[in-house]
């Protein structure tokens, strides 16, 4: 008998928020993703001939990748086997049930030597919410319930593109500070963008004009901005990695180099007495 993991993200609600979007105005952070990655593809001196975007925001792909394959968001991405050169996985992560099993899918969608490109929230996202929530919840109900999404630590991202079976992986990120009227903005901006609370365990309860109150006036006393306003942070993680292919850069094997690393930078080399 096998254990299955709970399930982080109710897949149908994510869904339904994502078809909520109306025009592209509240999407300034996914037209920030967008714009970092065409980046980083104008790094790379290759021209991609067959590529798939696996993403909840088409409305953004379809003008920057006109003939890529828009896969959506599901626990099972429809791309075939070996069939592209480029795989996107754009702002969706962080929602996944099985992120390495969303990392694996998109390996096993690309050719041999196909470049995987992936954009999603990180771990410091939201930080300032999340804490309030917590004061909040924890005053007003005495307990605590799921509202923001865990997100990956940076830290962590480029060893699940390893276990994924991608090669020379990397991870780095953009941090973004926004500022806001009130809590009560931030939340109705992240509901516009299909980024509200798809938490598969998450209160269903509308919020009462009590909690927006005291959410307001504690996100203002805790995390103020210039001009009477409040910040918040949006951390933004990037993760590349290659298609295995025999032509690829292989590390040395240690033991092998053949010039001495002090000779290399010019300085001398002093041997360190071991401890007995």
């Amino acid at each position: 008998m096998t254990n299955t993991p709970p399930k982080l993200t109710d897949t149908k609600a994510l869904a339904l928020h994502r078809n909520r979007i109306r025009g592209t105005d509240a999407l300034f952070l996914q037209q920030v993703a967008a714009d970092e990655i065409e980046e980083r593809l104008s790094e790379v001196n290759r021209s991609f001939t067959n590529p798939a975007v696996v993403t909840g925001f088409p409305q953004i792909w379809e003008k920057i990748l006109p003939n890529a394959k828009i896969v959506p968001e599901e626990d099972v991405l429809a791309l075939e086997v070996g069939a592209h050169d480029l795989v996107i996985h754009a702002m969706g992560l962080h929602w996944a049930n099985d992120l390495v099993g969303q990392l694996v899918q998109c390996r096993r969608g690309l050719r041999a030597d196909g470049l995987f490109l992936g954009a999603m929230f990180g771990g410091q996202t939201l930080s300032e919410l999340r804490s309030v929530w917590a004061e909040v919840e924890t005053k007003l109900t005495g307990g605590l319930s799921p509202r923001v999404a865990p997100m990956a630590e940076i830290r962590d991202l480029g060893g699940l593109l390893q276990r994924a079976g991608l090669a020379l992986p990397v991870a780095d990120c953009v941090t973004k500070n926004v500022t806001y009227k009130s809590a009560q903005h931030l939340m109705q901006d992240l509901r516009e963008m299909g980024e509200a609370n798809a938490l598969e365990h998450r209160h269903k309860k509308p919020v009462t004009r009590r909690e927006i109150e005291t959410i307001n006036e504690a996100y203002a006393a805790h995390f103020p901005a210039d001009l009477g306003r409040i910040r918040a942070t949006f951390e933004l993680v990037f993760l590349t990695g290659w298609a295995p292919d025999e032509s690829q850069q292989k590390p040395l094997r240690p033991g092998s180099a053949r010039t001495r690393l002090a000779d290399a930078l010019n300085t001398v080399e002093f041997e360190i007495p071991r401890k007995t």
